[in-house]
């Protein structure tokens, strides 16, 4: 005999309501974080490859984040942040938590599920005043690049804007936004004759959103960047190909690798 009971109409109304209040409080702190949000270049370093300028310190310390989900219960996960030296590709510092989350999923909301987790990597390792913390960091999913376009934005931002450091996302899949779409986006690159070819994401606002690109020779799926914090797209766009070996940026494609062992050997 099957005793489970079907949620009545008023705990569904309880439901829908609660997600409606909770999604209005978060619009509100999204707003409030938004006009503090930088798109230009706005740090100390210089990077590599460009020409001296004054005393300014050279870009060498990148980090990268990234959460990874538990196959038998989505609502565990592992945060891990890795710092890579530019100049060698090696990790230098790494670290992850481990924790269960209880913010649900909302679509357009992802931040508030996943920043708070790597927020507090972060921070654990700049007040240990660690020598590599990042100068800039990589973030596994979008920045200004966001399905609900001018009215929110991603994850990179979120974690940029509360870390106050400059931060890129980069995203391995495009959700429709202001009329493009990742079928679409893919179709360009192959028609385009070079195989590291960099398409602007243009909408039909006319906005630019990002990039997309075919980051390494061997990949025909495209990586998608956008600005994050205190970074021009322009900036965003030489330093993820400084850090790709393969597809994704070394930063992003270590701490993913990271996290999903941190798992398996947790379980």
């Amino acid at each position: 005999m099957n005793d489970a009971k079907e949620p009545s109409s008023s705990n569904s109304n309880f439901s829908n309501e609660f997600q409606s209040s909770q999604q209005m409080d978060w619009l509100r702190v999204q707003d409030s974080l938004k006009g503090k949000l930088i798109t230009e270049d706005d740090f100390k370093w210089r990077l590599p490859t460009r020409e001296k300028e004054g005393s300014c310190e050279i870009l060498k310390y990148v980090g990268g984040v990234d959460l990874s989900f538990s196959k038998d219960d989505s609502s565990i996960a592992c945060g891990t942040l890795v710092v890579l030296d530019l100049t060698t590709h090696k990790v230098v510092y790494e670290d992850s938590s481990i924790v269960r989350l209880h913010i649900p999923y909302l679509p357009g909301f992802l931040a508030f599920r996943e920043a708070p987790v790597l927020l507090e990597l972060l921070d654990k390792m700049k007040n240990n005043a660690h020598c590599f913390y990042p100068q800039l960091l990589m973030v596994d999913g979008n920045g200004l690049l966001h399905p609900r376009g001018k009215f929110c934005f991603g994850l990179a931002c979120h974690i940029g804007v509360l870390a106050d450091l400059p931060t890129v996302g980069v995203g391995k899949n495009l959700h429709h936004v202001d009329g493009l779409t990742q079928s679409t986006v893919r179709e360009l690159l192959q028609a385009a004759d070079s195989p590291k070819h960099v398409l602007l994401l243009i909408g039909d606002s006319g906005c630019t959103w990002g990039v997309a690109m075919r980051s390494s020779e061997g990949s025909l799926k495209p990586i998608f960047i956008s600005v994050g914090h205190r970074i021009s797209l322009a900036t965003a766009i030489e330093i993820v190909r400084m850090t790709c070996r393969f597809r994704v940026p070394e930063p992003i494609r270590q701490a993913d690798i990271r996290s999903r062992e941190r798992l398996r050997n947790n379980q």
